[in-house]
This record gives structure tokens, sequence and C-alpha cells, in this order.
């Protein structure tokens, strides 16, 4: 396993107690915290140094096996919820990024992958880097939006519906970037724009529900149509894990032109 991988466990360990404490604080203390942005800054910032030495090490981007857009995930996850806690002072937010984060750091820890450092051609693309970037960085704001809409639905926190609705726009805005970025990549290496396999399809499907939770916002007056926009938004988060990594366990997986992990 490669040097960067070997260190992982320690890194994983510094970052997800960073993460904690900064949680805590943030819980204990009734207004925004300093040194709860502090302590989840520094765990962001050891997130990124290790995402770096990899990328050194790799002497590739650290984007093409799942274990790498965990990788990825994990730690904008950490970016999002603490731009959600220093934007709207969400207390608790910090302690439901931590976990979520920290959900998929252990299996980057407990299943390992290989990380070598072949690129195959397809890969080998200007579009590479930002398409799947922007894709996880729109998974975690838009896993910050489903986090809240949880807590919406199963308390009746009208509140909480401001802060849902922008996390929905920003998501939605890279998710779209994302698509077009990838559309630009399929065709220059596969000559099309959009070929239809499962995880475009999964992918279509995940843009659609979300912009449909985007136009129940404005009309989640009443409590039914509050559980209609909310229901979306969960629907919309699972096509989103299904587009991520639960189209590779279709038969159809074998013949996908986005399987890059074998």
């Amino acid at each position: 396993m490669m040097l960067g991988w070997n260190i992982f466990p320690y890194v994983a360990a510094v970052v997800v107690l960073l993460a904690v404490a900064g949680a805590v604080v943030a819980l204990v203390r009734k207004e925004r915290s300093t040194m709860a942005i502090a302590l989840f800054g520094v765990a962001i910032t050891a997130m990124l140094a290790f995402i770096a030495l990899l990328w050194l090490t790799l002497e590739r981007p650290p984007l093409r096996t799942m274990g790498e857009t965990r990788l990825w995930y994990s730690f904008f996850l950490l970016v999002a919820g603490l731009f959600t806690y220093a934007r709207w002072r969400y207390r608790w937010i910090l302690s439901f990024s931590t976990l979520l984060a920290t959900v998929f750091i252990v299996i980057n820890i407990l299943k390992p992958e290989i990380h070598d450092q072949s690129l195959m051609p397809a890969l080998q693309s200007i579009w590479f880097v930002p398409h799947v970037s922007v894709y996880m960085f729109s998974y975690a704001l838009l896993g910050c939006a489903t986090l809240l809409s949880v807590v919406a639905l199963t308390t009746r926190r009208d509140d909480l519906n401001g802060a849902i609705e922008r996390l929905l726009y920003g998501g939605i805005a890279f998710l779209s970037i994302g698509m077009l970025t990838g559309s630009l990549w399929a065709k220059e290496a596969w000559g099309a724009y959009w070929s239809w396999d499962a995880k475009e399809a999964w992918a279509a499907a995940t843009w659609g529900l979300y912009l449909l939770a985007l136009h129940l916002a404005p009309t989640a007056t009443s409590r039914a149509r509050s559980i209609a926009y909310h229901t979306v938004i969960l629907l919309g988060f699972l096509a989103l894990q299904m587009c991520w990594y639960g189209v590779n366990y279709l038969p159809s997986a074998a013949e996908s032109v986005h399987t890059y992990n074998q």
C-alpha cells in the first residue's frame, strides 16, 4: 500500500478527534463559538494536507477509486458542516457532519482498496479533476441539506427551511456544473455527450428530484406540503447514493463506461 494510505488511520484519528472536539464545544456554547470553528478548521486542514500528500504520492489526482471519492466526500462534509454552522449557527450540525464524515473515514480504514499510480486513458482529461471534485462538493452540500431536512421533518422546525433551501441551491448548482463538465468529458473521451448508462440515468433522476424539491420549497406552508418537500429531499439523497456507488452493484455496471476501479 502506498505511503499516503499507510498513515491514513493516524491522520484520520487526528481529524476525527479535532472534529468531535469542535462539535462538543459547539453544543456546549449557545452562541457561535470561535473555538469550535478553529478546531473544525484545523481538522479540515489536516484532511486537506493528507489529500495533497496522497496526490503527490500517487502522482495523479486521488479521485479514481471509491475509496478516494469517499476521502473527498468526508473532507467536503466537514467543510459543508462548518459553513452551515458559521452561517446559520445550528449547533448540532457539526455533530451530524462529523458523524457522517467519520462513517466514510471508517469505511476507508476497514475496506482499503488498491490505490496505484495508474490512470486509464479515459481519465487523462482536463475534465477529470473538476468533474469529480465538483460532484463530491455538491454531494456534501446536499448531504447537509438532507440532515437538516430530517431534523425539520421529525421536530417540525420550519425555521430550518431557509437554510435547507440555500444548501439545495448550492448543491444543485454544483451538481449541474458536474453534469455539464461530465458531458464535455464524455464527448472528448467517447464521442457523445450522454449515453444513458446506469450511472447517467441515476444522475438525471437525482438532479430531477432535487429540482422538484426546490419547486416544492416555496409552497411548503402546510404540514402536508412540508412532509412532501422533505420526502422528496430524502428520495433525492437516496438516488444520489445509488448514482454514486449503488450502480456498481447492478449487472449493467460491468459494461458501463463509468467503471474505472477495476
